[in-house]
């Protein structure tokens, strides 16, 4: 997965670097999603795996040139097929192309499903003429079936026939990996690198099954750029620290999690090899990137009816603040207040409390803040007098916040998550049929 090359630094995983200020960005939204950057066509079909709801199944990306590439994966102990397989490729150094199925996982199917995730890579390798260990595999669905391979195999010809670089084929790609979403989520953004225009775009599915670390979804992004491969990983990691991370949606961590990054060169910038100006504009527009995408699933969490962001700021550090605004988004209390348009501000501090972070609850100051205002509800860890009419109105938008200082510190976090609401059950009650 690293290839070092004329670099003399490599970075540590989770390095960061200071992140040019807004003013001296040049990063802007584009159309296109995956296909944004050049060099990259996607598609996607039914092949039969959705054999009832004849739903698109089967996604795939092809770079027309080699890839540096990096992922995070699920911190589940259980990992689907895909994840191992993929793992595995990756310590190759190179990646040209993606397959994804959705309607099964292919988690705990056994020694037949590590074979059907290998052979899923060499269908592409085939189709393409490449090596199989420049083929990443990824599945999401029902886990503890056999996948379907047959169904698969006899769609390779129309999954091929199906690609295209414009955001025609990433769409075709986003819907044959979505499962319970309700809504597309895809970016892109354009930037520029020592001058040079390059380009970053992303899909996402993900609606339920989600807490860090990692959340629960797959994330594939892809760029023109260049840059080498231990930066690439670098980048992400920071990237999803900052985002996938700190979503919440129920509590649970998937098997299948992936979020992957396909760096092709083809804007022939001058390729990052240092932490220097050019890593640092990329790793902030990578990170911006992730944060669209996390708070596009907040909104389309399972059953949801309105997005939640937690910020917390005065903490001990960032960790500290990360924590304890974690506890508050994935407190189910909490949640169900925020559905019922609710200001219990003393389950906000419940949260708190018991997240693990020393802080002196005397100190702590709540606020509720949505389009339709902000009210003050806690100060100094007790009651702070405000209309109850006027928080009813301000928690009944949409888009929720819960702002929470708890001393003097520096750390500051935001926590993106949504509310819970009868339809989560309605929707995992019967997941399977």
């Amino acid at each position: 997965m690293v290839d070092t090359g004329d670099l003399k630094s490599p970075p540590r995983k989770g390095v960061r670097v200071q992140i040019p200020s807004p003013a001296s960005m040049k990063e802007k939204e584009i159309d296109g999603g995956i296909c944004a950057a050049r060099g990259f066509r996607a598609g996607g079909i039914w092949c039969g795996i959705k054999a009832a709801s004849h739903k698109p199944d089967l996604a795939l990306l092809v770079s027309e040139y080699p890839c540096t590439a990096a992922a995070v994966f699920t911190t589940n102990q259980v990992q689907a097929a895909s994840i191992l397989v993929t793992k595995e490729h990756l310590k190759h150094g190179t990646i040209r192309a993606l397959i994804a199925n959705s309607g099964n996982a292919n988690a705990c199917t056994g020694e037949t499903g590590l074979n059907d995730a290998r052979r899923m890579a060499a269908l592409v390798a085939g189709a393409f003429t490449l090596p199989e260990h420049e083929v990443a595999v990824a599945s999401t669905g029902v886990i503890g079936v056999p996948l379907p391979l047959a169904a698969l195999e006899a769609g390779m010809d129309s999954l091929v026939r199906s690609l295209r670089a414009d955001a025609a084929g990433s769409d075709a790609a986003l819907e044959a990996i979505m499962t319970t979403d309700t809504r597309k989520k895809t970016r892109a953004v354009a930037l520029e690198l020592g001058g040079v225009p390059v380009h970053l775009g992303a899909i996402v599915k993900g609606s339920g099954m989600i807490h860090p670390n990692m959340a629960t979804m797959l994330a594939f992004i892809t760029t023109d750029a260049g840059i080498k491969a231990p930066l690439l990983d670098s980048a992400l990691r920071q990237a999803v620290s900052r985002s996938f991370n700190r979503l919440v949606i129920d509590g649970d961590t998937s098997t299948n999690d992936m979020v992957l990054i396909m760096a092709n060169g083809a804007a022939k910038n001058k390729t990052i090899t240092a932490l220097d100006a050019d890593y640092a504009i990329f790793v902030q527009a990578l990170e911006q990137l992730c944060i669209s995408l996390v708070m596009d699933m907040a909104k389309d969490g399972e059953g949801a009816t309105k997005m939640l962001s937690v910020t917390v700021d005065k903490a001990a550090d960032e960790k500290s603040a990360e924590i304890l605004a974690r506890a508050v988004a994935a407190s189910s209390l909490v949640k169900t207040a925020i559905f019922g348009s609710d200001a219990n501000w003393g389950r906000v501090l419940c949260a708190l409390g018991y997240a693990g972070v020393a802080f002196n609850p005397d100190r702590v100051a709540v606020s509720f803040a949505s389009a339709a205002g902000v009210v003050q509800v806690c100060q100094q860890g007790s009651l702070f007098p405000f209309s109850e009419a006027e928080a009813k109105k301000v928690l009944s938008e949409e888009c929720i916040g819960i702002h929470i200082t708890v001393g003097d510190g520096n750390g500051t976090a935001t926590v993106w998550g949504c509310d819970l609401s009868y339809d989560y059950i309605k929707i995992n009650g019967d997941y399977r049929s």
